[in-house]
């Protein structure tokens, strides 16, 4: 694959936790290639994920990019729902 466009995206976590649930979560996404077209790369820095996407052109890094952004926010969604499932739920008892 001959390399014209590439980002990298450093995005910070509240906790190592948090960091760690989102990496297990999005991990079965990178093993699969979903184009030939970019590579992906999802890697910890302290409590910073750094996404990597190298791709043959704009049009692949852009779609790329953003299902990767989309998962990762939509992964964030549901650790912030279970988070306040746990809190409402040790109130309770």
């Amino acid at each position: 694959m001959a390399i014209k466009a590439k980002a990298m995206v450093r995005l910070k976590f509240q906790s190592d936790k948090e960091l760690a649930t989102l990496l297990e979560a999005l991990t079965p996404e990178t093993n699969t290639l979903a184009t030939r077209r970019a590579n992906v790369k999802l890697e910890p820095d302290g409590v910073f994920l750094v996404l990597t996407v190298i791709a043959e052109d704009t049009v692949a890094l852009r779609s790329t990019l953003n299902a990767y952004l989309r998962w990762i926010n939509s992964t964030i969604n549901v650790i912030d729902i279970v988070k306040q499932r746990l809190i409402c739920h040790d109130e309770i008892r």
